[in-house]
Parts: structure tokens; sequence; C-alpha cells
């Protein structure tokens, strides 16, 4: 059995997140990182799958293959399984063996079907707001020894850092849109405002209350009324405003 290389891992998984686009393509890469570096520890081929809880609300967001995201779907369907156990635990859980644990009746059925006789899930820890935990699926049981579990836990812990980091870069990435459209619409609003007072000549409180007025009786966003009256102005020298539009 070929032996877990924590630095490999770091470097691998860094990588990934400076090469994704999105938290989502983070997530695929890091399930088919997992599935290969646990596959090759347990010398058989092994699915991963990631579910994500945010605001209570749990969800499969990604998978090393199609069959991993279905068996895990239906984990979530059933609301019962070794993942769900995992993430309200916090603690890695065993499925060792369809056929003998009672665990959870309903989902062994489900995995003996789709060719699965274990699973193991694996908590991933990203502070207070998430929670994540991968879940491998083995052809066998028995594959998912003691070793194989203590490599499945320190990838874990490596993939948990590296997620962090990526969730962090994508609320900052957030973060600057969310302001960056703030103060187009800011800009546009002082636009708006500007040519009011100028075609009515009133004062910039009574352009704003007239600006604010034409949006809730036309049932638009401030922001989208304000850019309609620069675009008329722009467009045309003539234009005059009308409010009751």
């Amino acid at each position: 059995m070929e032996t877990f290389d924590h630095g490999e891992h770091i470097r691998g998984l860094h990588e990934l997140v400076a090469g994704s686009a999105d938290i989502k393509g983070t997530l695929d890469g890091l399930t088919r990182f997992a599935a290969t570096a646990i596959s090759q520890g347990s010398g058989a081929p092994i699915d991963c799958a990631v579910t994500l809880r945010r605001r209570k609300r749990t969800a499969t967001v990604a998978g090393s293959s199609e069959k991993a995201i279905e068996l895990d779907n239906l984990e979530q369907t059933l609301q019962q399984g070794p993942c769900l156990d995992a993430l309200d635990k916090g603690r890695t859980v065993l499925l060792a063996d369809v056929e003998t644990d009672t665990n959870w009746p309903e989902y062994s059925k489900l995995l003996a079907k789709h060719g699965s006789q274990s699973a193991l899930g694996v908590p991933l820890l990203l502070g207070e707001t998430s929670e994540a935990v991968l879940n491998f699926f083995a052809p066998a049981p028995g594959l998912f020894t003691d070793e194989v579990i203590k490599e499945a836990e320190a990838f874990a812990e490596v993939a948990g850092s590296t997620l962090r980091l990526a969730i962090r870069i994508e609320a900052m990435e957030q973060l600057n849109a969310d302001l960056k459209a703030a103060m187009a619409s800011r800009t546009a609003i002082d636009l708006a405002c500007g040519v009011i007072m100028a075609q009515s000549r009133i004062s910039q409180d009574e352009a704003f209350r007239l600006l604010t007025q034409a949006s809730s009786h036309r049932n638009q966003k401030l922001r989208i009324v304000a850019e309609e009256i620069v675009e008329k102005v722009t467009g045309s020298a003539d234009a005059k405003l009308n409010f009751e539009d």
C-alpha cells in the first residue's frame, strides 16, 4: 500500500485552488484528487463525493464520478448514511459491509444495488458557517482498513484547510463584485438625480424623491429607473422625462 504524501497533497490541492475558476471547480477537483489518493492506498477503485452543509441545508455538490454523486444524493434523499452521521457527529463514520451493517438498512440496500459494498464518511473542518464531508465508496468490504481510514483523515485535514482558503477567496471575490455593483448603482442614481435637477430645476432631495416615486410607480428597482433616465438623456438631446410612464 502506498503511503500518504502530506506535502505532495498540500501542493496539489493549493494548485487546484489557484487553477479553479470558482468553488465548484475546486470541489470537483478535490473529489477526483481524494478518490485517486484513497484508491492508491486501498489498492482498489474508490469513488468520492463531497457534501456541503450551509445554513442547515445539506446537498451533494461534487463527485469524482456520476456514480459517486448518485450514491451521495441517495443518502440525502433517505436522510440516512455514514456521510450524514459524519456531518452530525463531526467524526469519521464507517459502513464496513452492506451485508452485515444494520445502522442504515435502506441505504445499505441501495449501495449494494449500485455495486458498492462499503462506505466511509470523513468530515472536513471549514469553520462556523459551513460544514462538509467526504464520502468514499468501495466496491468490496474490508477495503477501508485502519491504515486507509487514517489516510482518508489525513487527506481530509489537508483538504479542509484548502477548502477554507477557497471559500475565503470566493467570499472576497463576491464582496468585491457586490461593492462594484453598489458603486455602479450609486453612480447611475446620482447621474439620474442630476438630470432631473437640471430639467425640473429642483433640489437634489426633491429629485431623489421623484426618482423613488417613479421606481415605486413602475415597480422597478431604483437603479434600473435611474439607468433608463440616463440612457434616455444621453440617447437624445431633446429627451424629456415622464415619471408617469
